[in-house]
């Protein structure tokens, strides 16, 4: 049978299965109906984090939701009209705080996260590495507070180097700081990219250069053939392949429930505020985790994103989050002035145990998956595509267990 696939989706993930496949001698042709870094891919934070371990769930976390859903404009909402169907999805969540689930789920992620420089090297190669990857580190802030002894033992136990933060280093480190941050920690191994949609859109332009094709299609149902291969049906075209990679972020388990396959994937909805000309300049990017968002600096001025919104795919944005973190990156440098914010909203495709699904689906030879990366998407997608391809070569590796979709379809769990 030819070694050909269909990938449904050109963001990061996508992007990265494809170049890896075709270096093992695959023809791709990828469908998406935004095109290259049209959607998360566009829009993140540009955070690079292969020394990041921490899932979202943690124990004791439930007890600070009720804070947050306060205030509308705050780190966490959810809208009322889709809290019945993403109750299910808060009860996966809630499980995932037993310290057990913690610690598996922290070293699935460094498994996944550690190569992720390395691996983007090797997609980029080294002239546009440099160009675009940026390797000194983030900041993480608080104002009161600060890392948990849960994410102190994590980091230890993954071998990550933190560097506690008091005040006046982080006046030095960044002047004009508000004094209402109290404490930092720096993690020197992370890094940024100081464009996300110029570094996938580099993906891209290799694909193509290597043959592939990238359509701008929306895919709308998968039809498996009878004696092997699949069919998609997409809004202008039916295509045909040995196989296909499912990789459309929010978007990929509307795709498969028709085949029968139900994946408890929730849309964490973030936003961003690019600030074009800013009056200061960062040496670092920061996470501000009393606020639950992000400031990068990138080649055209600061993006202040992050937050979580649960909505659903199709409820409308709501502008005033994107603005209340234009108003964020001025609470932490008082002394900001900026141009005209740029507003951009998003779906972060998440599980509730922060891991992505990256592997085959039993029961359906040549269908593969590799999507939920949720936060850390541009840490773990190039990772993710270089193992799903791998497997898909023959080679498959023991961290495809972690994040296999049996996870969620009948597994026992710890």
């Amino acid at each position: 049978m030819a070694r050909d696939a269909i990938i449904l989706g050109a963001g990061v993930a996508g992007l990265s299965t494809a170049a890896f496949l075709q270096r093992e001698g695959w023809k791709v042709t990828l469908l998406d109906p935004l095109g290259p870094a049209g959607g998360a891919s566009f829009g993140n934070a540009g955070l690079l984090s292969p020394q990041t371990v921490i899932p979202a769930a943690l124990p004791g976390m439930w007890r600070k939701v009720p804070r947050w859903l306060t205030d509308p404009l705050g780190p966490l909402t959810i809208r009322a009209a889709h809290l019945p169907r993403l109750s299910p999805w808060l009860a996966r969540w809630l499980a995932e705080t037993r310290l057990a689930r913690v610690e598996a789920n922290a070293a699935a992620l460094h498994a996944l996260h550690a190569p992720a420089l390395e691996v983007w090297r090797e997609l980029l190669g080294e002239a546009d590495y440099r160009a675009m990857i940026r390797q000194a580190g983030q900041v993480q802030l608080w104002e009161g507070g600060g890392p948990s002894p849960l994410e102190d033992a994590l980091r230890a136990r993954h071998g990550i180097r933190a560097e506690l933060l008091g005040l006046d280093e982080l006046q030095q480190l960044f002047p004009g700081l508000s004094r209402a941050v109290t404490r930092g920690l720096l993690v020197p191994g992370n890094g940024h990219v100081v464009s996300p949609a110029r570094v996938v859109r580099a993906l891209a332009d290799q694909v193509l250069a290597e043959g592939g094709a990238i359509l701008p299609q929306q895919a709308l149902k998968l039809i498996p053939r009878e004696g092997g291969g699949w069919r998609v049906l997409a809004n202008t075209a039916v295509h045909e392949a040995s196989s296909v990679v499912v990789a459309g972020g929010a978007w990929s388990a509307e795709l498969l429930a028709p085949l029968g396959l139900r994946l408890p994937l929730e849309s964490e909805r973030g936003y961003h505020a690019h600030l074009p000309a800013p009056s200061i300049e960062l040496r670092l990017p920061i996470l501000h985790k009393s606020r639950g968002f992000g400031l990068t600096p990138m080649e055209d001025g600061l993006r202040a994103a992050g937050t979580v919104e649960f909505a659903g795919l199709r409820a409308p944005p709501d502008e005033r989050r994107a603005e209340q973190l234009a108003a964020h990156a001025k609470h932490l440098f008082p002394e900001l002035t900026h141009g005209t914010p740029r507003l951009w909203f998003g779906q972060r495709p998440s599980f509730p145990d922060s891991l992505p699904v990256v592997g085959p689906v039993p029961g359906r030879p040549g269908l593969f998956l590799c999507f939920g990366h949720g936060h850390f998407g541009m840490t773990g997608g190039p990772a993710s595509g270089r193992m799903l391809a791998s497997a898909m070569a023959g080679r498959p590796t023991s961290l495809l267990d972690a994040l296999a979709p049996a996870r969620f379809t009948g597994s026992a769990r710890v």
